[in-house]
């Protein structure tokens, strides 16, 4: 349930493999100080450096299917034989308290979302074609001929549903695929349902309906 009143917005960004996501939403986040990563619950264990409730909120098997069945996660999902998981109660409780939280979840997850919170801003992050998809994953040097294939073809598939996303960002150069983001960030905590909760001086008491259908 989306919480009330809502001050703060969810955005969701998701990318196929190699389109610079990650890369993005970290500057993202270096520039934007009241924009939050979203913190995943996870059944993986913690890797050398990582910080419980930092990097991740690590719980066992049994535990993070507890939660998931009792409805606690907006979205989860099966990755390499480990379970992840969003808070949502830590999303709530962050976006009422006027935060804006970032998710990079992939497409999948990110459909969950909507379905819970109709309210979040989905962002989907592309490259400039397939070749040049092919040509960065080569250039990182991480991954075999085989997995880079793998990869692209995996990529094709989810290039189909960018559809679904409100905005589609085209990286081919950081700075510009970084300024859009950043500008859609903007854009998005000028809606009126965020403005209204931060500036309930201006707008309550003026009898505002919003059920009522906007004018032609």
């Amino acid at each position: 349930m989306t919480p009330n009143p809502q001050s703060g917005s969810l955005f969701v960004v998701s990318a196929p493999s190699g389109a610079g996501k990650t890369s993005l939403v970290r500057a993202l986040l270096g520039e934007q100080p009241n924009l939050r990563l979203s913190v995943s619950c996870t059944t993986r264990p913690a890797r050398p450096g990582e910080i419980d409730g930092v990097d991740y909120e690590f719980v066992d098997h049994a535990e993070f299917v507890r939660r998931r069945d009792a409805g606690d996660f907006l979205e989860w999902a099966q990755v390499h034989h480990n379970l992840y998981g969003t808070s949502r109660a830590w999303i709530d409780a962050r976006i009422a308290s006027g935060e804006d939280v970032i998710l990079e979840i992939d497409w999948q997850g990110a459909m969950q979302v909507r379905r819970q919170f109709p309210e979040a801003v989905l962002v989907f992050i592309v490259p400039p074609s397939i070749d040049e998809l092919r040509r960065r994953l080569e250039a990182r040097g991480q991954d075999s001929p085989a997995v880079i294939e793998q990869r692209v073809q995996a990529a094709r598939s989810e290039l189909a549903e960018a559809h679904r996303f409100e905005y589609v960002i085209i990286n081919q150069e950081f700075a510009g695929a970084l300024r859009q983001l950043a500008a859609i960030v903007e854009a998005s905590r000028c809606r009126f349902a965020q403005q209204r909760t931060r500036h309930p001086g201006l707008f309550d008491g003026l009898g505002i309906d919003r059920t009522r259908p906007l004018p032609e």
